[in-house]
């Protein structure tokens, strides 16, 4: 059964990722359960038969056994580390579906350094956050007809190895998070930035996004494409800007986007 609560902003904790909206924030439904093979093919299964999961409702797993990140990577278990999925359903006028990335960004960023305050991390173009240049969380998105499922993973207490790429749990950083303190909090987090991006625009999103994510100039690797560059910002639509050793600008709509070594001139 989904819990949700509602608390004033001067006890709430997830004052400083929400705003101030009539004097309460609401913390969304967050339904908790023990084990299943991904939180995200739950709801989007879920949204195939026909159920109605509204939005901002949270499905947060315990233990997770067939958990997906991009490209089918592997991304499971980890009692106490934070397995998520959430629904938006997209509405008439909403900026394009595939930016809820960067929304999911900020909310995961937001709900990071209001409980890890002093706590560097980075966010890495379009679903990662990075710690010391190692994944501690991503994102992914699934589509189901009108909605999209967001799916998040968060190594609070432990990493998994993965073949491709290093890995750190916040802990590990002397970050020790509850997982359900962390759920009440990212949950609030992602009611603001959803709230942000259907009002407000991607412009404030990628607002938003900028002062977590790479520093102008850091070195990437668009790896479908076999493309090194350096981060030049974002483009209006929430692409990525990669400057090339020659100066050309090309924009990124969609890859795996790796930390790559120093461009050669930069």
């Amino acid at each position: 059964m989904a819990v949700g609560r509602r608390l004033s902003v001067h006890r709430c904790p997830c004052d400083a990722v929400g705003k101030r909206r009539g004097g309460a924030l609401l913390i969304p439904p967050i339904e908790r359960i023990q084990q299943t093979g991904s939180t995200n093919a739950d709801l989007l299964a879920r949204l195939a038969s026909g159920e109605l999961v509204g939005e901002g409702h949270w499905l947060v797993a315990n233990r997770q056994t067939a958990g997906r990140g991009r490209l089918g990577r592997g991304w499971n278990d980890g009692q106490g580390n934070f397995m998520g999925s959430t629904v938006v359903h997209l509405t008439a006028g909403d900026p394009s579906p595939a930016t809820l990335a960067l929304v999911a960004g900020v909310a995961l960023a937001k709900a990071v350094s209001a409980l890890a305050p002093g706590l560097a991390f980075t966010l890495k173009w379009p679903n990662d956050l990075l710690v010391d240049g190692a994944k501690c969380a991503g994102i992914l998105l699934e589509r189901a007809g009108n909605s999209v499922v967001i799916g998040i993973g968060v190594n609070l207490v432990a990493a998994p190895d993965l073949p491709d790429r290093p890995t750190a749990a916040l802990a590990d950083r002397g970050a020790r998070l509850d997982r359900d303190h962390f759920a009440d909090v990212l949950g609030v987090a992602m009611v603001d930035a959803v709230w942000t991006w259907r009002q407000e625009g991607i412009g404030s999103t990628i607002r938003a996004w900028l002062p977590f994510g790479h520093p102008p100039g850091t070195p990437l690797h668009v790896s479908e494409k076999g493309i090194d560059g350096v981060f030049d910002g974002l483009a209006d639509d929430g692409a990525l800007r990669l400057r090339r050793a020659n100066g050309e600008i090309m924009l990124v709509h969609a890859g795996d986007v790796e930390l790559g070594r120093p461009v050669e001139g930069n």
